[in-house]
């Protein structure tokens, strides 16, 4: 694997000796996704890393807000039954 700075905190990355059949897998997700190979393997990389790391107080802070947006909004039980006999799951 070998790397080069570039501008903009992007680097090159090369790999060497890549499976043949994980090439080809690469090459075909790609092609359904309508994106380059290249692009492909970034976001294979990010999902597989995790694009960000986790960070508990900001999901607080998410879960904190969703709940100030929902207050007050409650399902109560005839609605629900209401709904089952309407025939909703």
């Amino acid at each position: 694997m070998k790397r080069r700075a570039r501008k903009g905190g992007t680097v090159h990355l090369t790999l060497k000796n890549v499976p043949g059949e994980l090439y080809e897998r690469l090459k075909r997700s790609a092609a359904r996704h309508g994106r380059s190979m290249n692009r492909e393997a970034i976001l294979c990389l990010q999902r597989a890393l995790g694009a960000e790391p986790f960070n508990p107080e900001e999901f607080l802070a998410a879960v904190r807000a969703f709940r100030v947006r929902q207050r007050g909004l409650y399902v109560r039980e005839p609605d629900l039954r209401g709904a089952r006999e309407a025939g909703r799951p």
